[in-house]
């Protein structure tokens, strides 16, 4: 259930990465989109209004007034002399004359901070302006290798910001996923512990017990096996418990490895006594085959090792009915 739990939370931030992405595109779109319809100051181009604009021989006749005045525009027909020949709306800081110089500097640009755009016709220059801090004009100049590349470098930083999200997605559901393991494990451990040490001290009074009837002598010799059974079963369910315990800690890396150089032959000998002086071993004769030169020694845990050939001989006396012999030795 965790583990579906975690998948489906990795499923739930990836769509959303990918939603963040399609929001960024859809974003910049619709502000490309927005961005265009309010650019009222050159919905109308300076071409269509200078088709309105027509010479009668005593002057200039304008039919376009209207949609001037809806946009707030104003224009002026510069002639091949310099001269303002007609005009309509034209500020009072726009100049009546300019020199070739002046036409180059505004004609893409600004004229006294008014934005224009211009429309050149047999008998001049058409200026279209608008007003003042309502438009913003800047020189964009790109190669054409440089707008080919432009697909593939916008596409590139998209999947990086996409890389980067799940990245981040992939971070927090590790902190998060580490976090959980480490409460699990903290709850887990306080319940064996609990477990542990609820079970310890009634195990002990019974193995206390059982060993003092054992050695009654006022009981019969059927009394005497009984407690013996009891006493020997009570040891086995502390083994369990020791199990238990030692499992738990070396899964959550709690139980440090103590290296230190072992004798394997005082190792087996070691084993064996704990064997039979825990009892079990009563049924089952025990030998200890030994080489004569002592076995080489070995650089390991000498406790967490005593304790695997310790349940290896449980499980054999656990295991075997009585009167199965238990060989214990190392090759020489």
């Amino acid at each position: 259930m965790k583990l579906r739990n975690l998948w489906k939370a990795a499923a739930m931030l990836s769509l959303s990465a990918i939603l963040i992405v399609l929001m960024l595109a859809a974003g910049l779109l619709g502000f490309t989109l927005v961005s265009g319809l309010l650019e009222r100051s050159w919905t109308v181009s300076a071409q269509q209004l200078s088709q309105g604009l027509d010479f009668t021989g005593s002057g200039y006749s304008f039919d376009q007034e209207e949609l001037l005045d809806e946009h707030d525009l104003w224009a002026m027909l510069i002639g091949q002399d310099g001269r303002v020949l007609w005009s309509y709306r034209k500020p009072s800081d726009v100049p009546e004359a300019y020199s070739l110089t002046q036409v180059a500097s505004f004609v893409r640009w600004y004229l006294n901070d008014y934005p224009v755009q211009t429309h050149i016709r047999e008998d001049g220059l058409l200026v279209v302006g608008g007003p003042k801090n309502s438009t913003w004009k800047h020189d964009i100049v790109l190669s054409y290798e440089s707008l080919s590349l432009a697909p593939w470098w916008f596409g590139c930083l998209a999947l990086l910001t996409l890389a980067a999200v799940l990245g981040l997605s992939a971070l927090m559901l590790r902190r998060w996923f580490h976090q959980e393991q480490q409460s699990r494990d903290a709850a887990r451990s306080d319940w064996i512990n609990g477990i542990s040490h609820d079970i310890r001290t009634p195990l002990s009074l019974v193995m206390g017990h059982a060993s003092q009837l054992e050695r009654d002598p006022s009981l019969g010799a059927e009394q005497h096996r009984r407690a013996a059974i009891i006493r020997r079963q009570s040891q086995t369910i502390r083994e369990l418990v020791n199990d238990l315990n030692l499992t738990m800690r070396l899964d959550s890396t709690m139980q440090p490895l103590r290296r230190e150089t072992v004798s394997p032959s005082a190792l087996l000998r070691q084993a064996a006594a704990d064997l039979l002086n825990s009892g079990q071993a009563d049924g089952y004769p025990l030998d200890l085959d030994l080489p004569e030169e002592p076995l080489p020694p070995l650089e390991a845990d000498a406790f967490l090792l005593r304790r695997a050939i310790g349940n290896l001989l449980t499980n054999c006396v656990r295991h075997n009915r009585p009167g199965c012999s238990i060989r214990l030795g190392g090759a020489g």
